[in-house]
């Protein structure tokens, strides 16, 4: 009989641990050996010694925190190859949520957990899609577990960004988005959609948008967003982080159009107290109805669910003929990346 993933995987302080293995999964604080599914920062933390990740991953690693900080030893896996660390054999697979964002297979003795890390289903451009695979527990994020979260069509979204560029020709666009991600899928979503005028760029966005170039995404024409150039942003496309615009650096701009692309735009009342005016529904992560979908498809038996609304997706699962569970895993969920 295969042991059951209870038996071999833990939740520790310093996160979810895979005992044969001896390894973490996205640790919360630094340990000798951590498989990394994706490089926002509160999945990727510095300090680890051994570090076993995409070849993406640890590049965006290096890039926003160091050669030293990103693990003492880092160890790339492409997908698809497999991996036995103490007779547990590991697979990374697309995740879908950012560029080298993978879910971590693990088999032992027969018996199959997948750890999703953060994903989505919807199609994008700058990454590998979601890759479904049966197994025995599926681990889960839940941070649109709500059913009011069904997020809309991406296209749409920039369809009407584009509208508000043509309705207010004068005013310079500035759009709130994280830097790792949703930076370079509004890029190449615009770029889809026949945008080819330059993009200016706050500093803080530059660094990744050439780190994706290099791995062979096209961004098209890409500029600094600098206070010197004040006179060509007007009726220009400007990208910041979402901190960024309630900031004086974004008031020193001509009577800008604020937006902010994320899924939790959703929300009015949040959109309303950060001061946006143009709320761009756009999100790397599931949405109610793919979270349910991603159930069906990876055919698990169990679900556990690490961070986000668990509860609304426990009761869900429970209805599908799924026992499910909370990790209660605390440290993770960046809203701004959302």
């Amino acid at each position: 009989m295969p042991p059951h993933p209870e038996t071999w995987l833990r939740v520790r302080p310093a996160g979810l641990y895979c005992e044969p293995g001896d390894f973490y999964i996205d640790p919360l604080r630094p340990v000798e050996r951590a498989i990394i599914t994706h490089a926002h920062a509160d999945h990727a933390r510095p300090g680890h010694n051994r570090v076993l990740a995409s070849a993406e991953t640890l590049a965006i690693m290096r890039a926003r925190m160091g050669v030293e900080r990103a693990g003492t030893s880092q160890q790339p896996l492409a997908q698809g190859e497999t991996l036995t660390i103490n007779d547990v054999a590991i697979q990374l697979i697309p995740a879908g949520h950012v560029l080298g964002s993978c879910q971590i297979v693990m088999d032992f003795q027969g018996s199959r957990a997948i750890v999703s890390g953060d994903y989505k289903r919807r199609a994008d451009p700058t990454c590998s899609a979601f890759m479904p695979l049966p197994c025995d527990v599926f681990v889960t994020e839940a941070t649109f577990g709500l059913p009011v979260f069904r997020h809309p069509n991406a296209t749409d979204e920039i369809a009407k960004l584009l509208a508000s560029l043509k309705l207010f020709p004068e005013r310079t666009h500035v759009v709130g988005c994280y830097a790792l991600g949703k930076t370079q899928r509004l890029i190449a979503l615009l770029r889809q959609a026949g945008y080819d005028q330059p993009i200016y760029l706050h500093g803080a966005l530059q660094k990744l948008c050439a780190l994706y170039e290099n791995f062979g995404i096209p961004l098209g024409d890409l500029r600094p967003a600098t206070i010197a150039v004040r006179a060509e942003l007007r009726g220009a496309l400007v990208l910041a982080p979402p901190s960024a615009i309630a900031d004086r650096w974004a008031r020193r701009l001509d009577d800008p159009v604020t937006a902010a692309a994320s899924g939790w735009m959703r929300i009015r009342q949040r959109a309303k107290s950060g001061g946006i005016e143009l709320p761009l529904i756009i999100s790397d992560h599931a949405d109610w109805d793919e979270l349910c979908t991603t159930i069906i498809d990876m055919q698990a038996p169990e679900i556990w669910i690490t961070h986000g609304n668990e509860e609304a997706l426990i009761h869900q699962a429970t209805l599908m003929g799924r026992r499910a569970r909370a990790l209660r895993l605390i440290g993770y969920g960046e809203d701004d990346a959302a």
